[in-house]
């Protein structure tokens, strides 16, 4: 409980003659006490694991989802000896938890586990260990390198979007100068330059790419509150990110739209009027 930082909302620890006698008593956390009492006062209480009565000694204070998504309150905890005689069959212990004095002996109690567990498993100098020591420094390399995967897919999927997206923004354009040649004869046969008519078709071209961006990023907010909402997960959208999608945006306007709106530019005044 200590090593895990996690105090009681309510009554007390088992003991250590609770280990000695594996005696049926256990911790339970705040979704089983939802689960099973609802508004009731738990304590005292005898639940059964699976067909075994246990006696709820305590409850756990809330701590809410892990980094990974689980609920860490639907949670029952018992005296490991009770677990290996009743419940799992066992006469080892699978995992243990354990914590170093400060973040710098990490690497010395590491080493220091991995001795001492060799020892106890009597293995030799040219046998494998028979054992796993995880710190929290390789989950974090793990989650890092899991959060850099799924960023470079995210990216990926994203790109081929933007690029399928600009690719139809393109066509839509080629197919509006095609369309509307008559028109742009008109134009120029009144006086509009090439800039006038190219930058007409540019602004078209941004409008419809700063809509497209417009529906995405509600599409997003949207899906952010809906999966914060369903699974409980704290999310957030960063002005920033929405700053850049609207840059985005821009930038796929102005890059497909600039060769329908050159050709619409270059097209001569009087080929134009005669187009039907």
């Amino acid at each position: 409980m200590e090593i895990r930082r996690w105090p009681l909302a309510s009554g007390g620890v088992f003991s250590q003659r609770d280990v000695d006698a594996a005696a049926n008593v256990c911790l339970i956390g705040r979704t089983v006490v939802e689960n099973l009492f609802g508004d009731e006062d738990p304590l005292g209480k005898t639940i059964r694991v699976p067909n075994i009565p246990f006696r709820v000694a305590g409850v756990l204070a809330p701590k809410g989802q892990s980094p990974f998504g689980r609920d860490e309150d639907d949670m029952i905890l018992m005296p490991f000896t009770t677990v290996q005689k009743k419940i799992a069959g066992i006469d080892w212990v699978n995992h243990i938890m354990c914590s170093a004095i400060s973040p710098e002996a990490i690497h010395a109690a590491q080493q220091d586990i991995a001795a001492l567990l060799r020892q106890r498993h009597k293995l030799r100098e040219d046998e494998d260990d028979d054992f796993i020591i995880r710190s929290p420094t390789d989950l974090a390399t793990v989650q890092a390198q899991a959060g850099r995967i799924m960023t470079l897919l995210l990216a990926s999927i994203a790109s081929v979007s933007l690029l399928v997206g600009g690719i139809g923004i393109m066509n839509i354009m080629l197919v509006s100068v095609t369309e509307r040649t008559r028109e742009i004869g008109v134009r120029m046969a009144v006086g509009a330059t090439e800039q006038d008519v190219q930058r007409q078709f540019l602004s078209e071209a941004m409008v419809l790419s700063l809509l497209g961006g417009a529906v995405g990023v509600m599409a997003g907010v949207g899906g952010s509150m809906a999966v914060s909402s369903m699974l409980q997960w704290p999310t957030s959208v960063p002005p920033q990110a929405i700053a850049i999608a609207v840059l985005f945006s821009t930038g796929v306007g102005i890059f497909f739209g600039y060769y329908p709106a050159r050709k619409a530019a270059r097209l001569g005044p009087i080929e134009a009027l005669r187009y039907e």
